[in-house]
């Protein structure tokens, strides 16, 4: 006897399905990733041709200028050490007083849960101003100092909240379980909520990771007084600000055919300083994925 296989046969509802879903995602790729590639063909296309126009997916005059003039920056090295030694040592301690904060304030038998997480939530919209904060910051002796960059951070309320709810679907049992064989908190948070935390803990980390390398208005503000404390941000803001001035100078553009301009050198900064965030990503994907499928099956 034959038997009849129906169940590999499509309908036509499916190959419907299946053909628009595929243009809405080829329409999708093409809006996220022809800024990004517009935005390198300018940085690799001289300055004063750039701006004329016309400049989509590929250089029209190849040129490596702007990034030389990005990468000659005086105190350059000394600005990307910072911004990497902020980055990292910032990520790794917020990410742990954070986690922390949240924990305990995941637990339902803390008595004042409620109410220490309202007053987190309350700093989410009331802020405490650009001058009380400075003067704030004088007094504590963090101003012209290393430390202005990771202490004021140490809690974000917006990704405690995150690893919170993250944690609240956590099983109850596992922590009973460990308490009845004698675990303390610490032990439990080290041992059993931080592994089970990944995906949150990683998509976080990202976050924090993303905001101290991109941020440049702290250096300004707060660190006025030392250049070996400035930040990457900060220094190519200063370039850009630089080539910005001299632009207006029509006797400086005149007898500069390949010189560098705003517009090309915007183009390098910004892909000089994605490129490291680019490069993390691929390492922490597969907790991303975790992350948004791990509530897609229930037991």
């Amino acid at each position: 006897m034959k038997m009849k296989k129906r169940g590999n046969k499509k309908s036509a509802a499916d190959y419907a399905f299946i053909t628009v879903n595929t243009i809405i995602l080829v329409l999708f790729c093409v809006v996220t990733l022809y800024p990004i590639l517009n935005t390198l063909a300018i940085s690799l296309n001289e300055g004063m041709d750039a701006i004329k126009g016309g400049i989509y997916l590929w250089p029209r005059r190849f040129t490596w200028e702007n990034y030389y003039t990005v990468i000659k920056k005086d105190n350059l090295l000394t600005a990307i050490k910072i911004s990497v030694l902020r980055t990292v040592i910032a990520t790794f301690l917020h990410m742990f007083t954070t986690a922390l904060l949240a924990y305990v304030l995941s637990r339902k038998e803390f008595l004042f849960n409620r109410s220490v997480t309202l007053f987190y939530v309350l700093t989410m919209y009331v802020s405490g101003g650009l001058v009380p904060t400075m003067l704030l910051f004088k007094g504590l002796h963090l101003t012209n100092n290393f430390w202005v960059y990771i202490i004021p951070g140490m809690v974000s309320a917006f990704n405690m909240i995150v690893i919170r709810t993250y944690m609240n679907g956590l099983p109850d049992g596992l922590v009973e379980s460990a308490q009845v064989d004698g675990a303390g908190h610490m032990r439990i948070f080290f041992r059993i909520i931080i592994p089970l935390c990944k995906p949150v803990l990683a998509v976080v980390a990202l976050f924090i990771a993303v905001g101290q390398w991109n941020s440049w208005f702290d250096s300004m503000i707060y660190n006025p007084g030392r250049p070996d404390l400035t930040t990457l941000q900060f220094e190519l803001q200063k370039l850009l600000t630089s080539v910005s001035m001299q632009s207006g100078s029509a006797s400086t553009m005149k007898n500069a055919k390949n010189a560098v301009t705003p517009v090309s050198i915007r183009s390098a900064t910004a892909i000089f300083t994605a490129l490291p965030i680019v490069c993390l990503y691929p390492f922490l994907q597969r907790y991303f994925i975790a992350g948004l499928t791990i509530g897609g099956v229930k037991e």
